[in-house]
């Protein structure tokens, strides 16, 4: 492997989540539409019409690619912020002021999914429950802290 690319997630409303994300430091790019034959042989459906939307972490270390399928539409409804359930769980990140990012993010409607805990005096840590069931971890080292 060469490098660390990007981590598609799927959403119901695209402008929500990347709102989220741009809340948290990220930057969010041009959306696309993605349609036609192409798309439809790399993800295995017939019909694919798609539009993407690219959040872009900080430091340039990768990005997440939130997509909104139009068609076809997957029929289970997005499960809550579970930290135990099945699949890619959660994205991480490091920042430099744990307790105002996690004010910032309650001020907009995102809590922590559990506490904010310190972790052998090397960072300090939480889960923050967003939108459609999404958690994000986010990590303080102590050192920054102090």
């Amino acid at each position: 492997m060469r490098r660390f690319d990007h981590v598609g997630v799927v959403v119901d409303d695209l402008d929500l989540v990347a709102g989220f994300f741009v809340d948290l430091g990220f930057e969010r790019g041009d959306p696309m539409r993605v349609e036609g034959g192409w798309v439809d042989r790399i993800v295995g459906l017939d019909g694919v019409r798609a539009d993407m939307v690219p959040v872009n972490a900080p430091d340039g270390g990768g990005w997440l690619e939130l997509t909104k399928f139009h068609r076809p539409v997957d029929p289970a409804p997005a499960q809550g912020p579970q930290a135990n359930r099945l699949g890619l769980r959660h994205v991480a990140c490091v920042v430099d002021d744990l307790d105002g990012v996690v004010e910032r993010l309650r001020d907009k409607g995102w809590g922590t999914v559990g506490d904010v805990v310190d972790h052998e005096n090397t960072f300090r840590l939480c889960y923050v429950g967003g939108p459609e069931g999404l958690i994000v971890e986010l990590a303080e080292r102590v050192e920054a802290a102090a």
